[in-house]
This record gives C-alpha cells, structure tokens and sequence, in this order.
C-alpha cells in the first residue's frame, strides 16, 4: 500500500476544500486561510510529495504527485467531491487533478499559475545552491539559520518561508524537503505534461493571478480557457506570487463568493 500523505483537516461540517501548496511550502502555509473557512467548510491542508512531513521519492513527476493526492482524497472521503485549491506548483497539482480524476473534482481554484512550460525555475536555482550550502553543523540555533541564509537571500521574507523546511533532529538540524530531488528537477517542475489527453473540465474554475506577477498572462488564456471552459480570472492589484499571504483578507473576499 502507498505511503499516506501528511494531512491537517479542520472544521466538522460543510464542504471540504483541499489546499495545495507551492515549491519548498507545507500544507500549514494555508493555516490562516483555513481557519478562517473552517466554521463553514472542512479544509484539508496537505503536504504534497517530497515536502514537509509527506513521504519522499526517488524521481519527480506531476502525475505521480497527482495520483498520491488523488488516492489521499479518497481516503479521507471516498464519497463526497472536493473543492480543489492549488498554488504555483500545487496549482499545476490541482489542474491535472481535475483534468485526470474530475470525479473527485466539484471545484477548482488556482493561484497565480498556468497550464503551460514556463521552461524551467531557474530563478529557484539560487534557492537550492543556498540551501544546499548551508553548513547545518553550524545552526545551533534556528537564528543562526537565519544569520547565515542572509548572504543568499537577502529578503527577510522569503528566507522565513525556505527556512522553515529546516527541522531539528536528535542529531542536529536537517532539511525536511528533498532538496537533491526538487534542485535537479527544475525543469519538469517548470514544465506541464505535454501528453495530457483527458476531456476539459467542466466544472466551475476561478483562476486567481496576482497583479505584480508574471505566472499569469494574456497569452496564456486560451489554453486555459481550452482545458477549463467554465474558468474566470480574478486579479489581485498589488500582490505578487503570494496573494494569499500577502493580501490574504482580499484573497479571502474573492474566493468566498466561488465557494458557495
């Protein structure tokens, strides 16, 4: 039997809503949007494949991340549909979801990510190079993680949400991502399945873009429109990559409306 992934659910009554994260996050990163949706909805925040507390694997590929969400959803629930929320990596997650096990999809949001190749992540390649680098025999402490990350991520912001894929162990401090996996994988983590052959999917679609991103664009609506008919662009004006952390009471006023 395949290994579960690591699940949080709160809330006892109402739809369930499945959250995905993006590259280097953890199903909590949505804790406070989820708390906020727990007195009318279920919100099931997960750790995909290769993150947080969710097993490893030896290769990396969509549809075996895909099918551990497929196959954890219907654990938890084999008999209600899901709404199906996915950021960045996780979105491109959520999309294939739907593409490829629509019964379990009811509803799909995606944040601030295409279903097109965007030709690679190498602006994560810092990131890894980083976090590979980073002398863990020296962080006694996670401060001192934080001191020595400044020389490769000089954004106070960005260094909290990588860094807190570092864990202490009895033996020390470790990285609980599969950082050897993700950094060579870039490429296909950028990328998106060129043989998927599955029907559009029909149910309703909000595609939430940040207005001071570039993971959203003009040319990429058509394919868009071409997998999910029933699909509507909401843009968040002044809100990069990460509108649900960055704006998240403006996130929230877009989403609920979608949710019923």
């Amino acid at each position: 039997m395949a290994q579960r992934l690591h699940t949080t659910t709160t809330g006892t009554r109402g739809p369930r809503i499945a959250f995905l994260h993006g590259l280097f996050g953890q199903g909590k990163n949505w804790t406070q949007i989820a708390k906020a949706l727990a007195g009318d909805y279920r919100p099931t925040l997960i750790d995909l494949p290769n993150h947080g507390q969710s097993p490893w694997s030896d290769e990396f590929s969509y549809r075996a991340m895909v099918l551990a969400v497929a196959n954890e959803l219907r654990a938890i629930d084999p008999d209600e549909p899901w709404i199906v929320l996915g950021h960045s990596m996780g979105g491109k997650v959520a999309m294939l979801l739907a593409l490829e096990h629509p019964e379990l999809v009811q509803r799909l949001i995606v944040v601030d990510m295409s279903p097109v190749d965007y030709g690679g992540l190498t602006s994560f390649n810092d990131y890894v190079e980083g976090m590979l680098a980073l002398d863990l025999d020296q962080v006694a402490s996670r401060a001192d993680a934080d001191r020595l990350a400044t020389a490769w991520v000089p954004e106070a912001g960005t260094r909290a949400f990588l860094l807190q894929n570092l864990r202490r162990t009895d033996d020390g401090w470790r990285w609980q991502v599969n950082l050897d996996l993700l950094g060579r994988s870039l490429q296909l983590l950028g990328g998106w399945p060129t043989d998927v052959d599955a029907a559009p999917f029909e149910g309703p679609t909000l595609w939430v873009a940040g207005g001071d991103s570039n993971y959203v664009r003009p040319d990429y609506a058509k394919v868009m429109r071409e997998l999910f008919p029933r699909v509507r662009l909401v843009t968040i004006k002044g809100v990069g990559h990460w509108p649900h952390s960055q704006a998240p009471e403006v996130f929230l006023s877009t989403i609920r409306p979608f949710l019923g």
